[in-house]
């Protein structure tokens, strides 16, 4: 008699894609394992579909346009409790439902990959309901209160010093585990820079810079950056993503006009890895998930127009790392470009960095941890 396949609930929030892709490419891995995901999103099915719609906007709103509140109130969180009443409840937010859901479909484990489902599900299990094997996956190199919470089981964080940042805030050693944060397994294969030049119709001599802004696009300064290249004598090319930005993309053609060889401009795209593989480096907004690909794709990173909160804690990890290259201007970006593109040497030592925290295989780390107790019990009976 072989045991039922482990049902394994993954909860998320669409905040961002950096979440919600997690949680996808953690769903793929279980598959493969034999094991059955369900991906929920913690505010728009356990809260009501018309907080997520209001509460998203209103976060995009103001990152956009007042994106020193969000810096503010994320320094705030970070020095809250998680049991303070200044939360006004929302470390019990969706709760109720989420109670209904574990009762009613018996999952064997839970993974949370976002503060709110985390906050939660320990709220429900220190009020004595059963909740399953619990692991937290962290989504950023933030060892943020938010996010710890104290009936977790256990922790998934991407590198050695956030363990350490966890355990200097009380957590016990063995409940933090360094993964990684998980990426594709595509992310994990030998990059073929002159085969992807190729089918993308680059410059097999010239360098090749990439831009990024996220999926959803127009937060960070892709549009300050595209002028600073164009004003730039030194023989590159450049490809600029900028997500489902429609206007932005419409404004960076209107720019490129002309000088389509030396820029180009895509929207949304799907082939990530593809466009990592033929860079010499990367320009972008520190965001968890966007590092953390380029850290697996030994690439090295310039941050550039990091939003405060989690994106500037990123940028200050990566910097300190030695992984990362930071411009705060444009006039300094051009520098910063400019001394990339003349010393070899100052790439190659960002590479020799990336390769102690490049950790392409956390998503199949993560899912032998969660389906570890399962796989002893199948030994013991053998």
């Amino acid at each position: 008699m072989t045991d039922a396949a482990p049902r394994v609930l993954l909860l998320t929030a669409s905040y961002g894609s950096g979440h919600t892709g997690v949680a996808e490419t953690l769903a793929r891995e279980l598959q493969i394992a034999g094991a059955v995901p369900s991906v929920v999103d913690h505010f728009r099915e356990l809260v009501h579909p018309r907080f997520d719609e209001w509460s998203r906007g209103l976060y995009y709103w103001i990152l956009k346009e007042a994106p020193a509140l969000w810096g503010g109130a994320y320094w705030v969180g970070d020095r809250l409790s998680v049991s303070s009443p200044l939360l006004l409840g929302f470390n019990r937010i969706g709760a109720r439902k989420l109670r209904r859901l574990l009762r009613a479909e018996r999952f064997d484990h839970v993974v949370s990959v976002h503060p709110a489902p985390a906050a939660a599900l320990s709220y429900l299990r220190g009020r004595g309901e059963h909740v399953p094997s619990h692991t937290t996956v962290f989504t950023d190199f933030v060892a943020h209160t938010q996010w710890i919470h104290p009936h977790v089981d256990r922790y998934c964080v991407p590198a050695e010093e956030i363990a350490n940042e966890l355990t200097a805030k009380g957590l016990p050693r063995d409940g933090v585990r360094v993964t990684g944060i998980p990426v594709g397994r595509e992310f994990g294969q030998p990059a073929d820079r002159a085969g992807a030049r190729l089918s993308l119709g680059l410059s097999p001599r010239q360098p090749i810079l990439l831009f990024m802004d996220g999926s959803e696009g127009g937060f960070g300064k892709l549009e300050e950056a595209a002028r600073t290249v164009l004003a730039m004598e030194q023989p590159f090319q450049s490809i600029f993503v900028v997500g489902r930005e429609r206007s932005l993309e419409a404004r960076l053609g209107q720019l490129a006009r002309g000088r389509e060889s030396r820029v180009k401009v895509l929207g949304f795209v799907d082939n990530v890895r593809q466009l990592m593989a033929a860079a010499d480096f990367l320009v972008t907004k520190a965001g968890g998930l966007t590092l953390t690909e380029a850290l697996a794709a030994e690439l090295p990173v310039i941050c550039f127009g990091s939003l405060p909160g989690q994106e500037s804690r990123n940028e200050r990890f990566a910097a300190m790392a030695g992984v990362a290259l930071v411009a705060s201007s444009g006039a300094q970006l051009q520098r910063v470009i400019g001394a990339a593109l003349r010393d070899s040497g100052l790439l190659r030592s960002i590479r020799e960095r990336i390769r102690l925290y490049r950790r392409p295989h956390a998503a199949e780390q993560i899912v032998d941890l969660i389906l570890e107790g399962r796989a002893a019990r199948r030994e013991r009976a053998s």
